[in-house]
């Protein structure tokens, strides 16, 4: 799947929505990002610069169109999925400082455009049907040559009935003209045949359906069937884009170019989920104190993570960004208390973080509730510190090296490593849950695993101090060194995680954190209603 005219035409959507429907034809389906920036992987990025990182399994580190490929294809992926020019590079020059290339010139081709073609290799597995690999960038762009040339050698490889190629490009619409614009694709698809790629089929962006005259003019100019030519306008959600490409006919294009046979996909389930984003209607606001709010797609995962809980639990989610930075004014201007809960999210860095730790102690004290993610888990185990321990200074070695409180703190074992990746825990993580706490509750079961990303722990030198208080433990590590949930006795919902659950919630499958903190939320919101219809009822009377 290539991609053409503009960037974030949403190739990765596309390519998720394929993927679901190829799985419900009863396909075995695995998708796949190539990214073309020579970062070795996404772990280093600014989220400004590429939006959030997104965490497998076994601990990659990858870009956050993974995200959406295992929220709607609902599939573990590994960091198999994701290969950056970086990563092909490092490989091939680690190859020829070992020798394997035996004295030869070293070149773009073969090299670099065999070594592509074999991270493709590596998920073709004889138990996957059917491999998606997107090609990052816009067709045009000179990072994404070699890529162009693999995918035009890999047919030639493996033979033509079984590679397609799916190109995803814009159909502006021009407000003086009134009309919308093929010569933008047209032009993509003459750059793309100039790589020696033929598209198998066009998938056409438009702000509004571009109409089937238009539709055939693409096709004739593009030497693409008329069926091949489909049109995905923006829709209402991005659930709906399965169901859209579907009805357009795209996976039914794809089998008869692949030659598989299958059966009509059941699209029962993610209609019914469609129904559900539509209908919901009750109203609850949920303040995120983050330090990258001005790029929604640094906390793409948690913002997705919330919608799922508010589709199964009927919401409509309002979101308010809040900067970190900003709080202390908030908490001044009283903004905090017409929420009806507060997310913490991750984050590395010393700014923004006292701002982390005032919303914690607002939500505490006013029995906001209150879901702390990694660096969130962090900033409340600080604030309780401070402020009900009376641990005067308590923070984290991370932001103040100096603090006669150590609370959070690198574990003895990292101390001496140079490599900050290194010193990271990264990947899936098991934990075991303390029998009635809220967090065992949620989850329904006792030993649980979710995904991390962080370097710093809970300093367990203070933890019979944290003991004796309402601040409760309720979850760690098997062996019972790390500390990996929290909650707090005798409040709503004020809880945390040292993992990133988001990182597993699906459509149809919420992450049970998110689950019980959205219904907290509802429930608040709900009192709200309810006292200011009592106090609109006194001032009438």
């Amino acid at each position: 799947m290539t991609g053409g005219v503009a960037s974030s035409l949403g190739k990765g959507l596309t390519a998720a929505s394929l993927g679901r429907l190829l799985k419900q034809r009863g396909l075995k389906v695995v998708i796949q990002k190539l990214d073309p920036y020579i970062n070795v992987d996404p772990g280093t990025l600014n989220p400004y610069e590429h939006g959030e990182v997104f965490v497998t399994d076994d601990g990659g580190e990858t870009d956050l169109d993974l995200g959406h490929y295992e929220r709607f294809i609902d599939e573990n992926l590994t960091k198999e999925s994701n290969a950056t020019t970086g990563s092909i590079y490092s490989t091939v020059l680690a190859a020829e400082r070992r020798g394997d290339y035996l004295g030869r010139t070293v070149q773009v081709i073969p090299h670099i455009t065999d070594e592509i073609k074999r991270r493709i290799r590596l998920l073709a597995t004889d138990e996957v049907d059917v491999v998606i690999t997107e090609v990052g960038g816009t067709v045009g762009d000179i990072e994404i040559l070699p890529f162009l040339e693999a995918i035009r050698q890999y047919r030639l490889d493996v033979g033509r009935d079984n590679v397609c190629y799916v190109h995803v490009t814009l159909i502006p619409f021009i407000a003086p003209s009134g009309e919308h614009k093929t010569k933008p694709t047209q032009h993509s698809v003459i750059e793309l045949r100039g790589r020696g790629i033929q598209p198998d089929a066009i998938v056409c962006r438009s702000d509004e359906p571009i109409g089937k005259d238009l539709a055939r003019k693409i096709a004739n100019l593009s030497s693409v069937p008329p069926e091949a030519v489909v049109n995905t306008p923006d829709a209402g959600s991005l659930y709906e884009i399965p169901l859209v490409i579907h009805d357009e006919g795209l996976d039914d294009v794809i089998c008869d170019l692949l030659r598989l046979e299958t059966k009509e996909p059941d699209l029962d389930e993610w209609r019914e989920l469609s129904h559900k984003v539509r209908s919901a209607d009750q109203p609850v606001r949920i303040g995120l104190i983050g330090k990258y709010v001005s790029l929604v797609d640094a906390y793409l995962s948690v913002v997705e993570s919330l919608n799922h809980s508010a589709i199964q639990l009927g919401a409509d989610i309002e979101i308010d960004w809040i900067q970190a930075e900003d709080i202390e004014g908030l908490l001044v201007s009283d903004r905090l208390k017409d929420l009806d809960g507060i997310v913490i999210p991750g984050g590395f860095g010393e700014r923004g973080i006292e701002g982390k730790i005032s919303a914690a102690g607002y939500a505490r004290e006013n029995d906001l509730p209150c879901l702390g993610l990694c660096l969130g888990l962090q900033c409340m185990t600080i604030e309780f510190a401070r402020n009900v321990l009376g641990l005067e200074r308590a923070h984290s070695t991370e932001f103040d090296s100096s603090t006669p409180h150590p609370v959070i703190d690198l574990m003895d074992s990292q101390r001496d490593v140079t490599d900050l990746g290194g010193t990271m825990r990264l990947g899936a993580y098991v934990a075991q849950l303390v029998n009635g706490s809220q967090v065992a509750e949620l989850y329904g079961e006792e030993v649980i695993s979710e995904r991390h990303r962080h370097r710093y722990e809970f300093n367990p030198r203070y933890r019979s101090q944290f003991d004796e208080s309402d601040f409760f433990i309720s979850g760690e590590s098997p062996d019972g060194r790390l500390v990996e949930f929290i909650e707090l006795k005798n409040h709503p919902f004020w809880v945390a995680t040292q993992a990133h659950p988001e990182f597993k919630s699906r459509p149809t499958r919420p992450a049970p954190l998110f689950l019980g903190f959205v219904e907290s939320a509802l429930e608040r919101s709900a009192k709200r209603d309810s006292r200011l219809l009592s106090d609109e009822t006194l001032i009438s009377e």
